[in-house]
């Protein structure tokens, strides 16, 4: 029996995608979700981060992955108008730039430098830019900035040990937080994993209530 087309959902971004997949990690818990209810060839859902690197502070003697903020800006409109011009029926979830713990990260740097590229200041400033964009353009955003901060703390730390990639809590919060724009979202069809058919018709003994 051929089972209902399935959308195809695309992770694109710098490291905090590439290391979506690890243990506990956010693009594995999305997968977990739509586990036999995503294989299409044109995708259904592009989910875009960049700005962690981009807002690195800039050093005048280390070179680094600083983007100023107005490039970044221009990259990121690229990007949409780039994927929203792919298909009508294709959906867009941008993640704005999240905060990173300082104190965590300063502890990974060599004391003998006594610089670190890293500050929430900065981050705020690549977030909103990211949300100004989204908004102007119509397109669905996560504020990570905000929803990380509300979180991180030292009883559920959102971050490893470097102060910037995700621990798997921190990727708890934004697979929840991805879930509930894909659910609250008014698209047609839904994208949302509960109401979706399953690969297979036929009921089986492994599928949840």
């Amino acid at each position: 029996m051929v089972g209902p087309g399935r959308p195809l959902f695309v992770l694109f971004g710098s490291s905090i995608v590439e290391f979506s997949y690890g243990n506990g990690g956010w693009g594995a818990i999305l997968a977990d979700y739509y586990a036999r209810k995503n294989a299409a060839i044109q995708p259904a859902l592009v989910i875009v981060y960049f700005g962690g690197n981009d807002s690195c502070i800039p050093h005048a003697s280390i070179k680094g992955p600083h983007v100023p903020l107005q490039e970044y800006i221009a990259n990121m409109e690229k990007i949409a108008v780039h994927l929203m011009g792919l298909s009508e029926k294709t959906r867009i979830i941008f993640l704005s730039c999240p905060p990173v713990n300082e104190e965590m990260h300063r502890l990974t740097q060599d004391s003998k430098l006594c610089v670190t590229n890293r500050s929430n200041e900065s981050c705020k400033k690549y977030s909103e830019a990211c949300k100004q964009l989204c908004w102007r353009m119509g397109l669905k955003v996560i504020d990570l900035f905000t929803i990380i901060q509300e979180h991180d703390d030292q009883s559920t730390p959102c971050f490893i040990e470097d102060g910037i990639h995700f621990s798997a809590e921190g990727s708890k919060v934004l697979a929840r937080e991805i879930l509930k724009a894909i659910r609250n979202a008014d698209w047609k069809p839904t994208l949302y994993c509960n109401a979706m058919l399953p690969e297979f018709a036929e009921d089986s003994d492994y599928d949840s209530e």
